[in-house]
């Protein structure tokens, strides 16, 4: 493989993959790629599979046929796991566990630590992920003392202090306030011009829609559309401009796509 053809693959490839919770099918056969550099948000209403697709591109949710490669590696085989930074939807960013604002962000950097000790750089980093997130001022506060945007921040820069290739976030505006939403666009926006390749799980794509390349729309476990975001795409697009998936039927692409 020449060196352009590397840094065209994609970064994350799910092949026909399908998953189940609870024995419950939850996807049924989605293909999706990403590729280096390219900021894709996958769309859905609740209960398409959004949520479910990232968790069984990074293992947590086991598929149960397809295939799933991250950088070119089946997932089974991959280890370099700093090269990966993911943002689970919102929850108590300690667990209830008693912890500082830096604390957790640092243990977002133990994968590019050697044997878990902190050098000088490593401390760096989790200063600068705290700037980006505008927490510096609030490192050495306990998480439970935050608010919910601020734990959302909090957990923004536990992903980003590994310095990863591909940023996966699910629903990262959820339940945050504005000013926090602000934030959180303005660090997106930085990841993007430094060449982050990002994957963001939405219910609708607000503030973050000027940052986003291609939509992939999921409804009930299949891929509905592959291509602008719905906003873009109604009854005046030029035909053959969008990708509809072959699992999707001959649904077509509407406005209100999401309700």
């Amino acid at each position: 493989m020449t060196g352009d053809e590397r840094e065209s693959a994609p970064v994350l490839t799910l092949r026909d993959v399908r998953a189940e919770l609870g024995g419950r099918p939850v996807l049924r056969g989605i293909d999706l790629s990403v590729r280096p550099g390219e900021v894709v948000a996958l769309l859905g209403a609740n209960g398409s599979g959004k949520s479910t697709a990232v968790r069984t591109a990074i293992g947590q949710v086991p598929a149960t046929s397809g295939a799933v490669e991250l950088f070119g590696t089946p997932l089974r085989s991959f280890r370099d796991w700093a090269r990966v930074g993911y943002v689970p939807q919102r929850t108590s960013a300690a667990g209830g566990v008693p912890a500082t604002v830096s604390e957790i962000v640092s243990s977002g950097r133990l994968a590019r630590t050697r044997f878990g000790f902190f050098r000088k750089a490593d401390r760096e980093a989790v200063q600068r992920a705290l700037e980006l997130v505008g927490m510096a001022d609030r490192a050495r506060d306990s998480v439970t003392a935050l608010s919910g945007g601020q734990h959302q921040r909090v957990l923004i820069a536990r992903a980003l202090v590994s310095e990863p290739e591909l940023l996966i976030m699910d629903e990262p505006m959820a339940g945050v306030d504005l000013a926090s939403q602000e934030v959180l666009a303005a660090t997106l926006r930085e990841q993007v011009a430094a060449g982050a390749t990002v994957l963001l799980v939405l219910h609708e794509l607000g503030p973050l829609e000027p940052l986003i390349d291609r939509a992939v729309v999921l409804r009930d476990g299949c891929v509905l559309h592959d291509g602008p975001p719905p906003k873009a795409v109604g009854q005046h697009a030029l035909p053959g401009h969008d990708h509809v998936h072959p699992h999707a039927g001959a649904e077509p692409i509407r406005t209100g796509l999401l309700s």
